[in-house]
């Protein structure tokens, strides 16, 4: 309720999307993911770090899953409303992965640079982030934009031993995620699909979680499911 949030996201069209635009509708997650990003920025300009990140995450109980985000090529297919709250939560998320808000900054200055005054292709878009990051995000980008899952996180604990692996995930998704341990030390850990294990400094399964600043879902796989 500090300010209206609609004179920012629309503000945040003129800036972007009348540089850069979508050729397809399809992508229309160019034009909305970033634009609702531009609220948690605007957020974080004005009170802080914390407190941009605590918008983005609050609007993640307005995501939906229906459908994917990315819609159906040249028949004027704009796909998932979750190209706003699933979207900006996405680019949220790269930005804990790229863990340098210098080159974050720098990587949304260049895409205006870039691809200034040009339509483009989600492809080109996603393919110049993992470039200037150094990191492949293809399969976070088609994670997030191209079906409805949300990466899990499932893990044991035992003694210092972390055991760990993504479900609900692409093939090859392998999404680095930092975790909390004993003490409020964090740390990165790179699961895949296949089960590994890490010898932290861990504290008890009550003291240990995924960061929230990821949109991921984390299961401890020793404790029963609850149901309703």
């Amino acid at each position: 309720m500090k300010w209206d949030f609609i004179i920012v996201h629309e503000s945040a069209h003129e800036w972007w999307g009348n540089s850069l635009t979508a050729k397809d509708h399809a992508d229309m997650w160019i034009h909305e993911s970033f634009a609702n990003y531009a609220e948690n920025l605007y957020t974080e300009c004005q009170d802080g770090k914390a407190a941009g990140a605590a918008y983005v995450i609050g609007t993640r109980k307005l995501i939906r899953n229906d459908k994917p985000i990315v819609g159906h090529f040249n028949v004027n297919d704009e796909g998932s409303g979750d190209m706003y709250y699933k979207g900006g939560n996405m680019l949220h998320t790269i930005r804990q992965i790229v863990n340098n808000d210098e080159k974050w900054r720098g990587i949304l200055r260049g895409l205006q640079k870039t691809f200034r005054h040009q339509v483009v292709s989600g492809k080109q878009v996603e393919d110049y982030i993992s470039s200037k990051a150094g990191i492949d995000l293809s399969k976070v980008f088609q994670e997030y934009l191209n079906t409805t899952m949300v990466p899990t996180l499932e893990y044991r604990i035992k003694g210092n031993a972390l055991s760990y692996r993504w479900s609900n995930v692409v093939p090859g998704f392998a999404m680095p995620v930092r975790v909390s341990l004993t003490d409020g030390a964090t740390a990165f850990i790179k699961p895949t699909e296949t089960w590994k294990t890490a010898q932290l400094k861990l504290g008890s399964n009550d003291t240990f979680h995924v960061d929230e600043n990821f949109y991921v879902n984390a299961r401890n796989m020793d404790q029963p499911v609850s149901t309703p």
